[in-house]
């Protein structure tokens, strides 16, 4: 169609009908979705989650019926007690309990050192203007290629010349400074989307950069604090090589990951004790993960992505 106005000539675009963007949405959802992707998706479910339910179905089965037959064998000959978990909680099976505890105790505060200390330098790093600041930032980012393993003996001759050997403050310092790189990395890029007319906005009103940073940004961080969070917790719970090294294998202060390594070493065909443990070392994460897991995505591709 055409339209004449005057000697000119004008072309006159039609919009499209609403059938026809249905039908092109139509064409581009077969295009995304069909059924061998979600065949192949299915597939990778089951096999990702048949191991934890053997599991799970191990831990509730009593000894004799593991040493007779496989998890799979529960349909038929259904049996179940809880006596797997009170033995490995207690102190004269696996003991688990009071390792429960100190994982906690050493998880919450690596958590929240580098959390505190990372959101500082990342305002710093995003929003107070200094000489090197591109540099410096670039330099701690490479932090992140340091393998642990190359700090162990100094920082463990650091710890025993300050007397802190042995105890809980080697595990969340080095956490923490292990930790850090990467929350600092994440923290800066999430705060550098933020629009800067709302930080000016801030500073127009009077507010300072202590009131800017709390008031202002620290509402706006959770999906990046909660990245970065599950991150270091699955981390730091999981840990068995930091804790081992710089606590030693003392009940006080070693994590569930030693006393499991132990367990598995001095009862290895106490397949009861061994399910019901690995399975209470898996429950916090899990639930720490499923809390926070609408915070994840958002977080991670806004701290991620943009450099």
């Amino acid at each position: 169609m055409s339209a004449t106005t005057g000697d000119a000539v004008l072309p006159v675009t039609s919009t499209p009908s609403i059938a026809a963007l249905d039908a092109a949405g139509g064409k581009l959802k077969k295009r995304l979705t069909s059924p061998w992707a979600s065949l192949a998706a299915v597939l990778l479910a089951f096999l990702w989650t048949a191991p934890t339910f053997g599991l799970l179905v191990t831990s509730f089965r009593p000894k004799a019926a593991i040493d007779d037959s496989g998890w799979w064998n529960f349909v038929a000959h259904p049996s179940f007690t809880l006596d797997n978990y009170r033995q490995a909680l207690s102190s004269n099976g696996g003991g688990l309990g009071t390792f429960f505890v100190n994982s906690a105790v050493i998880t919450i505060p690596a958590v929240l050192i580098p959390i505190a200390l990372a959101s500082l330098a990342a305002y710093a790093f995003a929003w107070i203007e200094f000489k090197g600041r591109n540099l410096l930032f670039v330099c701690v980012f490479a932090l992140q290629i340091v393998p642990i393993q190359v700090t162990l003996i100094p920082l463990l001759s650091l710890y025993v010349k300050a007397g802190l050997a042995g105890t809980f403050w080697t595990i969340w310092l080095s956490h923490a400074m292990f930790g850090l790189p990467l929350a600092i990395f994440l923290l800066h890029n999430f705060m550098k989307e933020i629009p800067r007319e709302l930080v000016e906005a801030a500073r127009m009103d009077g507010a300072g950069h202590v009131q800017i940073f709390f008031k202002v940004l620290m509402p706006l961080l959770t999906p990046a604090l909660a990245a970065f969070g599950i991150f270091q917790f699955l981390w730091v719970w999981n840990d068995l090589l930091v804790a081992l090294t710089f606590a030693g294998g003392t009940p006080d202060v070693a994590p569930l990951t030693v006393a499991l390594a132990n367990l598995s070493g001095t009862q290895g065909t106490a397949w009861q004790l061994l399910s019901a443990g690995a399975f209470i070392s898996m429950v916090i994460p899990v639930l720490v993960f499923l809390s926070l897991q609408r915070f994840f995505v958002r977080g991670l591709l806004a701290g991620g992505l943009k450099g």
